[in-house]
């Protein structure tokens, strides 16, 4: 199977202490499978789940590539039609513009393992061939043309891939642009890389030539709950990689800029005023204040710049003064500008 490079030379196994073997997971699917399975009876269908799980593999570190990753997994269980095709990939759509892309950023590049099978049958491949050139498109895009039809030839003769849309990614791609996402295309070397994959397989793919290429995917599944019970659920999801989307946003000069959670930063203007800074902390976090505040023996200006490094927004300073009146400044550390409030107030500043 394709993911028997996954299982054999991707995945971190080891000893344990407790002379177990231990592997760490490569990815979640079939680990979300595995439960959905054992709690089906509960469980209302269609059912919707998503996760954010880290992942490990075992391999060469690269650009897009890393040996643990954080991935966003997103199902749909229990829902055969293609509507629920439709559905996930205008999540997928939908979480791209979230990051501010465009619909000219990326494309979403839809095949059909179905149709790919039934070429499969009509050319009368063996498992172990069907196996071979499963593997042999899903690594299309890493070699010359020349030398893919080469080896496609090689590992079944006159077999060549489907060249008309198929009629389950025409029906999913019509309804997409219904829903207004146009930004897709039909791609028959798009197969995914693992082989519990059934229906409609789908990879979003970024536009840019200084990165262009596939940025995450997905596709459906109906079988591979049976692993696990003799139930038939269908599944449908997608797995994105936040190394991948980094690169997407680093490559458009999009990153985020660094935001401080905190809000305030309580500085002292000497070291017997910090149990009064942190009662005053204390105070404003009870009312949903996020405050940083300072703990050491360093001077005024230094606290300051600490502030600025952590990119903290605003700055309040506790003297003797500020504790005595009970008045207090708070300091908008972009602009300079300084209001002036009293302790009780000083929470309503930031609602």
């Amino acid at each position: 199977a394709e993911n028997e490079e996954l299982v054999n030379e991707q995945t971190y196994t080891f000893t344990d202490r407790g002379n177990r073997e231990v592997t760490l997971r490569p990815e979640m699917t079939p680990t979300v499978a595995r439960m959905v399975a054992a709690k089906r009876k509960e469980l209302g269908f269609p059912l919707r789940l998503f996760s954010i799980p880290n992942v490990f593999r075992y391999e060469r570190p690269q650009r897009g590539r890393l040996r643990e990753h954080w991935q966003l997994n997103v199902d749909i269980f229990g829902a055969p039609s293609p509507y629920a095709e439709v559905e996930i990939i205008s999540v997928a759509h939908a979480v791209m513009k979230a990051f501010g892309a465009t619909d000219d950023d990326f494309v979403i590049k839809l095949s059909s393992r179905a149709a790919l099978d039934a070429a499969f049958a009509a050319h009368n491949l063996s498992e172990d061939e069907r196996k071979a050139v499963r593997v042999l498109i899903d690594r299309k895009a890493k070699m010359p043309a020349d030398e893919f039809t080469a080896k496609l030839e090689e590992a079944a003769p006159g077999f060549s891939l489907p060249s008309s849309e198929p009629q389950d990614v025409s029906e999913v791609r019509r309804h997409l642009a219904d829903l207004g996402i146009t930004n897709t295309e039909y791609d028959a070397s798009v197969v995914r890389g693992f082989d519990y994959y059934t229906g409609i397989v789908f990879e979003v793919y970024d536009n840019d030539p200084a990165n262009n290429r596939s940025l995450f995917g997905g596709g459906r599944y109906d079988n591979l709950l049976e692993l696990f019970s003799e139930d038939k659920v269908s599944g449908i999801g997608f797995g994105m990689g936040d190394v991948t989307m980094r690169d997407f946003l680093e490559t458009r000069g999009r990153l985020p800029e660094f935001l401080s959670p905190a809000k305030l930063y309580i500085a002292t203007a000497s070291p017997d005023m910090i149990p009064f800074a942190l009662t005053l902390a204390n105070d404003l976090r009870a009312k949903t204040v996020n405050v940083e505040v300072n703990l050491t023996e360093k001077k005024l200006a230094d606290q300051i710049k600490v502030a600025d490094k952590h990119k903290v927004p605003f700055l309040l300073v506790v003297g003797s003064n500020e504790v005595a009146s009970g008045e207090f400044t708070i300091r908008d550390l972009q602009t300079g500008h300084e209001t002036p409030l009293t302790r009780d107030a000083l929470a309503s500043f930031f609602m």
